[in-house]
């Protein structure tokens, strides 16, 4: 089948790994890893039928700093000094780096005529400015009020690249937001790396394997 997109997820699909980020900001703020993890299974967890503040941040109902409050007043420290609110999530991203290989990904997709796509769950998140110029439809769920894995961000997304589900390729690290891809009828993999992403997208895109990478 014709494959004329490919939509990434940002935070550890175009960057660094999340958890490792994350180990960055717990051991630079001594969090207590556990209550920080607590946190996010209760917040994220595939079984919340809530609306967390998690949800709440990455649809934009909550400002970061709003959101910051909230999560600072959950977590402890091993020390037990309080944590800082203010600054939390600039200090929680200061590690990400973007994937170089994943950004000449992107230039390569383009190089082969596939149009590029970001569909990213922001968490009051600053985008590096070349990404624009990496891609051809972006959506940002608090821009827009919705979040994977809900299936009309999905549409979204495709409604601007201006193409049907069945010829775009939906690339993430989170496996929920994969099956509703999926369950969309768009074809969708777990991103763990750039190689095998890579290798992955080749299968499909049979021009891709001729860009150098």
């Amino acid at each position: 089948m014709e494959i004329d997109a490919v939509v990434f997820d940002y935070g550890g699909v175009l960057t660094s790994a999340v958890r490792e980020t994350t180990a960055q900001w717990l051991a630079a703020d001594d969090v207590d890893v556990d209550s920080f993890y607590a946190v996010m299974r209760e917040w994220m967890g595939r079984e919340v039928d809530i609306v967390s503040p998690v949800h709440r941040l990455e649809t934009g109902e909550l400002t970061g700093a709003e959101f910051e409050v909230e999560l600072a007043a959950r977590l402890t420290t091993n020390s037990g000094v309080p944590v800082v609110a203010k600054g939390l999530l600039t200090r929680l991203f200061a590690a990400t780096r973007a994937d170089a290989d994943m950004l000449d990904l992107l230039r390569a997709l383009r190089e082969c005529g596939i149009r590029v796509g970001l569909l990213s769950n922001s968490w009051a998140n600053v985008y590096p400015p070349e990404l624009s110029a990496l891609c051809d439809a972006v959506v940002i769920s608090g821009e827009v009020g919705l979040r994977k894995p809900n299936p009309a961000i999905y549409r979204l997304i495709l409604d601007q690249l201006g193409i049907p589900a069945r010829h775009c390729v939906f690339v993430d690290d989170a496996p929920v937001n994969v099956e509703a891809a999926i369950a969309l009828g768009m074809r969708s993999f777990r991103h763990v790396d750039a190689v095998r992403t890579r290798a992955a997208l080749s299968e499909l895109i049979p021009s891709l394997t001729k860009v150098a990478s």
